[in-house]
């Protein structure tokens, strides 16, 4: 009986993502006894019931790749029609106020949301897959050396390797960041969903990323839904330093920065794991300027408290298929782009290089960044 709750919960949430845009589509535009509504009822109605079918297949304990492809899929599109089917109404509401009835106008808004759905979907699915834009950014920083000054920072993340094979898209993705000349490469977590075993293929061509003063990597949360310390070593096995709550300080022309990581909130479930900024930065100089690998935005609290000149995180994926960067927004301090907290730290939180599940990204591009760090200018 413990789990009736939770089993209710997860059927009544592809409910809901469903009963809207079948209002939309079919409730609102057919008689109730039309051919066409006991069609369109019942691909409404195998569709609830295969969303959650495929999602436990999926990412349960079979690991059904094909089943988590068609569970991702589903989940996506529903995603973006029931955002759209609620922008529809919404809109419907207006042509009321206008003067045009039903069924006029509930054909007009259905006619509407299938076709933004339908562009939606194409497009958002060319984005995801779509080798990431270069994005890049300036950071000052307090305290950096001029030997450090225009030092090029690296940034991949929320990679997500997972049931569709993305090889060939993983080596475009080093030849970018090569080809940004990076003096440190940093991935900042959610590497990949899966083991080891089954995905270190698209995973390896990191191996090949070229930065002088170092290459670092952090575990996200979804490490800690599979085999965390597994990718730690393996990410060790092909040339990248894991920072597992430690720290290494790179040196240029004796110019010095700290560069540090701490594991993901999620880690407590493990032992020996979870973010501990106080032992990362343990043997530190204080007077040497640290930038942060913390794979959760919401982590700049203590990153800000401890004196972290910058932290750079992923997780949000910048929201991934608007509008759902608004939830995210209710989770994390920030969604994308580079912040400000306290008076000396900032926060570069970026959407993210990969995807997670669905394989579309809409109104949220995917990103590799170059952050350029720039020695402040004081007028002390």
């Amino acid at each position: 009986m413990k789990y009736v709750p939770r089993v209710a919960l997860f059927l009544a949430i592809p409910a809901v993502l469903f009963v809207v845009p079948w209002w939309t589509l079919v409730g609102a535009t057919t008689d109730g006894t039309s051919p066409l509504f006991w069609l369109g009822s019942a691909m409404f109605l195998l569709a609830w019931a295969a969303l959650p079918a495929a999602m436990v297949l999926g990412h349960g304990p079979a690991q059904s790749d094909a089943a988590s492809i068609v569970g991702d899929t589903l989940l996506g599109v529903a995603w973006v029609l029931f955002s759209w089917s609620v922008i529809g109404n919404v809109a419907g509401l207006g042509l009321a106020i206008g003067g045009v009835h039903d069924p006029a106008r509930a054909r007009v808004v259905a006619v509407g949301v299938a076709a933004a759905t339908a562009v939606l979907v194409v497009w958002g699915v060319l984005e995801a897959r779509r080798v990431p834009r270069v994005r890049t950014v300036e950071v000052p920083i307090r305290g950096l050396g001029p030997a450090l000054d225009g030092l090029r920072l690296v940034v991949v993340t929320d990679t997500h390797f997972a049931a569709l094979n993305r090889l060939r898209w993983s080596e475009q993705v080093v030849e970018v960041v090569n080809a940004q000349r990076p003096d440190i490469a940093c991935h900042a977590g959610d590497l990949a969903d899966g083991s080891v075993e089954k995905r270190h293929p698209q995973v390896d061509p990191l191996g090949k990323v070229e930065a002088a003063l170092g290459r670092f990597y952090i575990t996200g949360n979804h490490e800690y839904f599979g085999d965390a310390q597994g990718w730690i070593d393996h990410m060790a096995s092909i040339g990248w330093q894991p920072l597992h709550n430690q720290h290494e300080t790179v040196t240029r022309g004796g110019d010095r920065l700290v560069i540090a990581g701490i594991d993901d909130p999620t880690g407590v479930a493990l032992p020996g794991h979870g973010p501990d900024l106080p032992t990362a930065l343990a043997g530190a100089d204080p007077r040497v300027p640290v930038v942060l690998l913390a794979h959760q935005p919401k982590q700049i609290t203590a990153a800000a408290a401890a004196g972290v000149a910058l932290q750079i995180s992923g997780h949000t994926h910048g929201g991934q298929i608007w509008p759902f960067h608004y939830l995210v927004r209710l989770d994390q301090p920030v969604v994308a782009g580079l912040s400000r907290h306290g008076e000396h730290t900032q926060l570069y939180t970026s959407r993210g290089t990969g995807f997670w599940g669905p394989q579309l990204r809409v109104f949220a591009p995917s990103e590799i960044t170059v952050l350029v760090l720039r020695a402040e200018r004081t007028t002390d």
